[in-house]
């Protein structure tokens, strides 16, 4: 097994926009694509390393850009949010620069287009949960310690990607009747989902370098593990 990074510059609304992959080089079949949207900062060598793993399980693997090329943030930062800021403020453009690597996925070579899924990490998590929310042609999507607020344009009738969320209970951003509202929610879009909950776990809690005192807030390293085997038995299924 030989895993390859390449950095991968791209088209898409506002762009151009700057990822990368993860492959083996050893392959000579296509295989299933796997889209990883990352948390509030942007893409980051702890993303790249998530692609590495992706691709270790057999996969071909996306770090996606929605911010746009040199658009990152840092948690040193005066305004660590304001890329995001700009995305939550126009969901439809989220979902439309979503769309643009997704399709960069399914056009690399290597990958089978009919295999493609989307993970993502706390906007990221809120981002993949958008897939489904408009009806993208995606298999499933896992979010991690994702934030599940609405988009602004409605629901597909029928959410037909299936849907793994590994949450904290303790998260701040997500208590519990938030997330018993993106379960209603789900059910409402008939889909398939899951939802696994992880006690005394709060927000990024994937996340090494979330470190700090705040209540609902932090590394978790077996809730880390915990999803991330939850996640290799989705994909797993998925891709069956």
């Amino acid at each position: 097994m030989t895993i390859e990074r390449q950095a991968i510059v791209y088209d898409g609304p506002g762009g151009p926009f700057e990822g990368l992959t993860a492959m083996d080089s050893d392959w000579d079949s296509p295989r299933p694509g796997v889209m990883i949207v990352p948390n509030v900062l942007g893409a980051k060598e702890i993303d790249f390393v998530v692609a590495e793993r992706i691709a270790a399980l057999g996969y071909v693997a996306l770090v996606a850009d929605v911010y746009g090329q040199g658009n990152r943030a840092t948690r040193e930062d005066d305004a660590p949010t304001r890329f995001m800021d700009a995305m939550n403020d126009d969901r439809p453009l989220l979902r439309d620069r979503l769309l643009a690597s997704l399709a960069v996925l399914k056009g690399l070579d290597g990958v089978d287009p009919d295999q493609t899924a989307a993970i993502g990490y706390c906007f990221g998590g809120k981002s993949v949960l958008d897939l489904v929310r408009s009806g993208t042609d995606v298999l499933g999507v896992v979010s991690f310690h994702g934030v599940y607020d609405r988009p602004s344009y409605a629901n597909v009738e029928t959410m037909t990607a299936k849907v793994l969320v590994c949450h904290g209970w303790t998260d701040f951003l997500a208590p519990p009747d938030v997330t018993v509202g993106l379960a209603e929610e789900l059910s409402t879009g008939s889909a398939d989902w899951q939802l696994h909950a992880y006690g005394d776990t709060g927000h990024g809690f994937t996340d090494p370098t979330a470190k700090g005192d705040s209540p609902g807030y932090g590394y978790h390293p077996d809730s880390d593990r915990r999803s991330w085997q939850a996640m290799e038995n989705f994909l797993a299924e998925l891709f069956a």
